[in-house]
């Protein structure tokens, strides 16, 4: 299992998913669980892209088996529901990996938490930064006319 937004998705996100399907071997199933418009929002962001068009992404990455959005109350009900041998943090991801493993332990569930190490270090490595990016540009009159 991997977690997260996936809002502007990005090499990044490739990479995340790429290494978190590895962790589970050569038959491994990859379910990703993208967070809920709500829950982004309680994190003090809005995000650009509506959490069924971001689940619709996600399941079409090549890695992913299956996408689905996560609860809205209670982050541990995906994975009682789905019940992963791994769940794979992001390495951006800012989780307290002991207070996690205590959460599952507490409800039963036997996942190991293991977080991915390999990060895709680019100019737009996040989806703040391409955000950022066309905050800042100037771009010249005419540049959307398709839009």
């Amino acid at each position: 299992m991997a977690t997260g937004t996936f809002d502007l998705i990005h090499p990044g996100h490739g990479l995340y998913l790429e290494e978190a399907k590895k962790l589970g071997g050569e038959d491994a199933r990859l379910v990703v669980v993208v967070a809920r418009d709500s829950t982004v929002r309680a994190r003090k962001r809005v995000p650009i892209v509506p959490e069924k068009q971001r689940r619709e992404v996600v399941q079409m990455l090549k890695m992913v088996d299956e996408a689905v959005l996560g609860s809205e109350t209670d982050m541990l009900s995906t994975v009682s529901k789905v019940k992963p041998d791994i769940i794979a943090i992001g390495p951006d991801q800012n989780f307290d990996l002991d207070n996690l493993r205590e959460k599952l332990e507490e409800r039963g569930l036997k996942a190991e938490v293991v977080k991915v190490k390999g990060y895709h270090r680019s100019t737009l490595d996040s989806s703040c930064k391409i955000i950022k990016k066309i905050k800042e540009s100037d771009f010249p009159p005419g540049s959307f006319k398709h839009c």
